[in-house]
C-alpha cells in the first residue's frame, strides 16, 4: 500500500504489473481488496494495473463533509497527475463505473479506453435496484450485526448460483472482516449515487468504450447496462449469462479477455467461453 497525493486528500494505491497503465475504480461499500485475485493477476500480465481506494475508505483521507460522484472522479483525476501518467485506461464497476463516466466527460484527455462495468447512468429511463433487494439491504444494516449484512451484501452481489461456492465465500467475508468500510461511509456513497445522472451527456463522450453486465445483476439491473451501451457512440455491451453484480469473481478469465480484447495487449489466447473456476 502507498498514499499520493490527490487534490485536497490523499489516496491509498496499490500498482502491480506492466504495460500500459490501466486503472480500475471500485464500487459502492468496496476497497481495492475487493477485486478478485485471479482478475487482477490476469490483468496485470499486461498492464500496469493501478488499484485504490476512495476517500474515506481504507488508509485514503477520512472526510466528513458530503460528497458527490463528480467529486470521486476529481480524486481519481488528481490521482493519474499525481502518478505521472498522461493516458491511461480505466475501468470503473458500479460506483466506480459512475465514477468513471464523470471522469471521462470531464478529463477525457486523461483517458485512452474506457470499461463500464456493472453501472448506470441515472436519468429517467435508468433501472434502480430492487426494493425487495433494498429492503433487505436496509434491514442487515439496521441491526447492526456485520455478518448479517456482509451475508446479505454476498448473496445480493452474486448469481444464487454462485452464492453457493463456499471458497468464494469465505473470501468475501474474510475482505470484509479485514478492510470495513463504516457505515457512515457507506451512506455518504449512497447519498452520491442518488445524484448521480451523466445520462443526457453520455452521448457526448467521443472514447472507445466496452460496457460489461452480468444478466443476472440484483445490484444494478443488466437494463442500465444496455441503456448506457446505447447512450454512448463508440461503444460495445458485452453480456456476461447468468453471471451477478460481482462479475470478475464469478468468471475472472472471460471477464479479463473482455478487458484484453477492448483495450489491447498481448496476442495470448482472448477466445471467450472456457469455463472458469473459483
Amino acid at each position: 500500500m502507498a498514499l499520493a497525493k490527490a487534490g485536497d486528500v490523499e489516496l491509498s494505491y496499490e500498482r502491480g504489473g506492466s504495460g500500459p497503465p490501466l486503472l480500475m475504480i471500485m464500487g459502492l461499500g468496496g476497497t481495492y481488496a475487493h477485486w478478485d485475485e485471479r482478475f487482477l493477476e490476469d490483468l496485470k500480465r499486461d498492464y500496469d494495473v493501478i488499484i485504490y481506494d476512495h476517500r474515506s475508505v481504507g488508509e485514503s483521507t477520512r472526510v466528513s463533509e458530503p460528497f458527490t460522484i463528480a467529486q470521486l472522479a476529481e480524486d481519481a483525476s488528481a490521482l493519474l497527475a499525481a502518478l505521472a501518467i498522461g493516458g491511461a485506461h480505466v475501468l470503473g464497476f458500479s460506483m466506480g463505473g459512475m465514477v468513471a463516466q464523470e471522469l471521462a466527460l470531464a478529463h477525457p484527455e486523461q483517458i485512452d479506453r474506457l470499461v463500464l462495468a456493472s453501472t448506470y447512468c441515472g436519468g429517467a429511463e435508468s433501472k434502480r435496484t430492487r426494493s425487495d433487494a433494498l429492503k433487505r439491504l436496509a434491514e442487515a444494516g439496521a441491526s447492526g450485526d456485520r455478518d448479517l449484512a456482509t451475508q446479505v451484501a454476498w448473496e445480493i452481489n452474486v448469481s444464487p448460483r454462485f452464492a453457493e461456492n463456499e471458497p468464494a465465500h469465505e473470501r468475501f467475508f474474510e475482505i470484509a472482516s479485514r478492510r470495513r468500510v463504516a457505515f457512515v461511509v457507506l451512506r455518504a456513497q449512497v447519498n452520491a449515487i442518488m445524484a448521480h445522472d451523466t445520462s443526457e451527456r453520455l452521448p457526448s463522450l467521443a472514447l472507445p468504450t466496452l460496457v460489461i453486465h452480468g444478466t443476472a445483476d440484483e445490484m444494478v439491473p443488466v437494463a442500465n447496462g444496455e441503456l448506457i451501451a446505447s447512450l454512448i457512440p463508440d461503444s460495445r455491451l458485452e453480456l456476461l449469462d447468468g453471471a451477478g453484480h460481482l462479475f470478475f469473481w464469478e468468471a475472472p478469465e472471460s471477464a479479463a479477455q473482455l478487458v484484453r480484447s477492448h483495450i489491447g495487449g498481448s496476442e495470448r489466447d482472448l477466445a471467450l467461453g472456457h469455463a472458469d473456476s473459483a
